[in-house]
């Protein structure tokens, strides 16, 4: 398939490339050459306000694909194909479905001016999907499916790509154990406190799992392992490996040998990545660190990551990954709320949209994390599990890469998250485990 052009930007050949990944079994080619276009035998795609001959299929672009800079863009949302779409043209398509995708993949909203949430990121209600209702569909993904409905109909010889669904489970270790391992002075605050509070249930709990004679409430691993075996699945492990426990990095001390052979056991045995810690997000320095002490106790080299609590700022978080030798990034995703930051379920890669250029930087948007659902939007396991099956029933369908987070804390036997472990027992057993058998 051949575009045509007046000119050819980076912004343009990324959409298209992203077009390629997801849609083409033989890939578009963009020429700025009219001659060439109009001679060319086969399916094309005039992305011009040039006109031709009734065979091209037409689009006429808005401007975005072919500025410099960052500016403010008029949006205004309406209704095609029974979704929301905006950037409307006139053509043989109802709107510039290179330009829309572009806007949301590129995350170019992130780079205006905004509010920041309680933890300074970027916060969700500024976001075009959150303000006209479409956080919870991948509408990216919707708009391709509709692309492609429209470009078989004008051209019924055209070779699509076939994808299949993944449901990929992922696990951010932040706190490993809650009692054990915590060495004196922390142990003994946690007595403290506990005794101070009247809290004697909890201080019987810590008192015993100390002594060998129940289990760390958090310790779900072993029970996290048999049910990956049952369902035949291989998920992510991230872990918080912080040097100086402080704020929000509360994870297991990095000298504790069992925490150490944790680490190793899951390196060896599924899919790990880094948690960077808060304190890196302002350290490019300790974030070398972390991922250095991280691929001595595993003995491979680290190139997946998520940050920790989802702390990221475009471009410079992705910059920063990206020199220390990070190649698939985890936390496209918001930390307070479940949804599609990007409003796509499919892998794809960071524009930097600073420098103008397509990076290596592959990443992987989630739309499900328990801890948003627990602390953030204060659901009941019900709640949580209803809008799981929705996101996952929507990915399922689209054939796209449905990502959802996991605590080991949340999915353990605390009594404060009491049901939280039932429900993914039953959406491993009921849902998960016949995703292997799907197309």
């Amino acid at each position: 398939m051949l575009l045509f052009a007046n000119t050819i930007t980076p912004r343009l050949q990324y959409a298209v490339d992203f077009f390629n990944k997801e849609l083409f079994e033989a890939p578009i080619h963009i020429t700025a050459d009219r001659s060439v276009f109009e001679q060319a035998v086969g399916p094309r795609i005039n992305y011009s306000a040039e006109v031709f001959t009734e065979t091209v299929f037409n689009i006429r672009p808005v401007d975005l694909l072919f500025e410099k800079g960052i500016t403010p863009q008029p949006i205004h949302c309406f209704v095609s194909n029974g979704r929301p779409a905006f950037f409307p043209c006139p053509g043989s398509f109802p709107f510039d479905v290179f330009a829309a995708t572009f806007y949301l993949l590129s995350r170019y909203e992130e780079y205006l001016p905004h509010e920041k949430d309680e933890y300074g990121r970027y916060a969700h209600t500024n976001s075009l999907a959150f303000r006209e209702g479409f956080l919870d569909q991948p509408l990216v993904n919707y708009w391709l499916q509709h692309f492609k409905q429209v470009l078989a109909q004008h051209f019924p010889d055209l070779l699509f790509r076939k994808h299949n669904f993944k449901c990929i489970l992922s696990y951010d270790i932040d706190i490993a154990w809650s009692y054990l391992h915590k060495g004196f002075v922390r142990t003994a605050g946690g007595f403290a406190r506990s005794i101070l509070k009247g809290q004697w249930v909890d201080v019987k709990e810590r008192w015993d799992v100390l002594r060998g004679a129940r289990k760390d409430p958090y310790d779900c691993f072993e029970w996290l392992d048999a049910l990956h075996l049952y369902c035949r699945l291989r998920p992510y492990y991230f872990f918080l490996v912080a040097r100086k426990q402080a704020g929000v990095d509360k994870n297991t001390p990095t000298e504790v040998k069992p925490f150490r052979d944790l680490i190793e056991y899951y390196a060896n045995t599924y899919k790990t990545g880094i948690h960077p810690s808060w304190q890196s997000g302002d350290d490019t320095d300790l974030l070398l660190e972390e991922k250095e002490w991280l691929e001595v106790v595993t003995d491979v080299e680290i190139t997946r990551s998520r940050q920790h609590y989802i702390r990221f700022e475009l471009p410079d978080t992705f910059r920063h990954l990206i020199k220390a030798g990070i190649e698939k990034e985890f936390s496209m995703g918001y930390g307070s709320i479940n949804g599609f930051r990007a409003s796509v379920c499919s892998s794809f890669a960071w524009y930097d949209l600073l420098h103008e250029q397509s990076t290596p930087l592959m990443l992987y948007p989630f739309c499900f994390m328990d801890a948003n659902s627990f602390y953030e939007q204060k659901d009941t396991p019900q709640q949580a599990y209803a809008e799981l099956i929705l996101y996952h029933e929507q990915v399922r369908k689209l054939n796209g890469m449905m990502i959802s987070i996991w605590h080991n804390s949340i999915l353990g036997t605390d009594k404060k998250f009491a049901g939280w472990r039932e429900m993914f027992e039953l959406f491993m057993k009921e849902t998960v485990y016949w995703d292997a058998y799907s197309d």
